[in-house]
């Protein structure tokens, strides 16, 4: 089963975030092959949240993932959305043919309202790097899309999903996450 997790910061936290960096990135290790994606939201310099999409047993494992990693034990993040997810693409971040820079990189996040939206694969599906529904715990309620993608600006990344199909449509400055190279 593969899930969305989504960490926002609290404000106020990116000096705890920085010197939690390391237990972070131990953490994740565990979990190297079970990832589909990771990497930081940010304004600017300044973190907002972390994304990782990962491929776990069950619902209960990945809530142990989300709330037992060391940075939210320690108070970096504000809150948690954590949602099943399906992996529309098939690859992982690792395997997106544009490689891990140039270009702007966005998480783009749309909140489910009403009828389901958005479960085909886009045409233009080159500079996806990950895309899929958000879905209730058992699979089988659609609550959302979520999408990490290379796009010219923010309303180009907004324009990934239908307009008015959503109650809120997020857009973040994203980057490929993990231990540098």
């Amino acid at each position: 089963m593969e899930f969305f997790c989504y960490h926002r910061d609290r404000a106020g936290s990116a000096t705890l975030r920085d010197e939690m960096r390391e237990d972070h990135w131990s953490y994740m290790d565990q979990y190297a092959k079970e990832l589909i994606a990771r990497g930081p939201t940010y304004v600017g310099d300044t973190p907002t949240g972390s994304v990782h999409i990962i491929d776990l047993p069950d619902p209960a494992t990945a809530r142990a993932f989300a709330f037992d990693e060391p940075t939210y034990q320690a108070g970096v993040y504000r809150d948690v959305l954590l949602r099943r997810w399906r992996n529309l693409l098939g690859r992982s971040m690792w395997d997106f043919p544009g490689g891990r820079t140039g270009g702007n990189r966005y998480l783009v996040l749309g909140l489910g309202s009403g009828q389901p939206a958005d479960l085909a694969v886009p045409a233009d599906r080159d500079e996806l790097i990950a895309y899929g529904p958000l879905l209730s715990d058992d699979g089988t309620a659609w609550l959302g899309t979520a999408a990490l993608l290379r796009a010219p600006d923010p309303e180009a990344a907004r324009a990934v999903l239908t307009p008015g199909r959503y109650a809120d449509i997020e857009v973040h400055n994203w980057q490929f996450g993990g231990r540098p190279s």
